[in-house]
């Protein structure tokens, strides 16, 4: 799995136009080939940011995505920024969740 992870700082002034054009980015993207997952995140902080997430089920659907038209539209709205997006691709190799908490309490 890959985890495509793109945060956005903007001015307060322009932070509901991000928010909502990113909620309309998004809604295409899910049901993109290999896309187990979309969600896009509000930080609270100064200035307001947002982090759009993904997640892949391969590298080869990933790239697909990036070479898209639609993800175009992602390139500009990075350009509503006040700083450089962090833009980061994680590759993810095992994922534990409760199972991992309830074995190592038991020790």
């Amino acid at each position: 799995m890959i985890i495509e992870s793109v945060r956005i700082a903007v001015m307060p002034t322009k932070s509901e136009q991000l928010l909502r054009a990113l909620v309309a980015w998004a809604s295409p993207t899910v049901v993109e080939p290999g896309c187990l997952s979309c969600r896009i995140l509000q930080e609270n902080s100064a200035p307001p940011a947002f982090c759009y997430q993904a997640h892949w089920n391969t590298q080869d659907d990933l790239l697909r995505h990036l070479r898209t038209e639609h993800y175009k539209r992602l390139l500009g709205l990075m350009e509503m920024g006040t700083t450089r997006p962090l833009v980061e691709f994680h590759t993810v190799t095992e994922t534990q969740g409760m199972d991992l908490i309830e074995r190592t309490r038991k020790v």
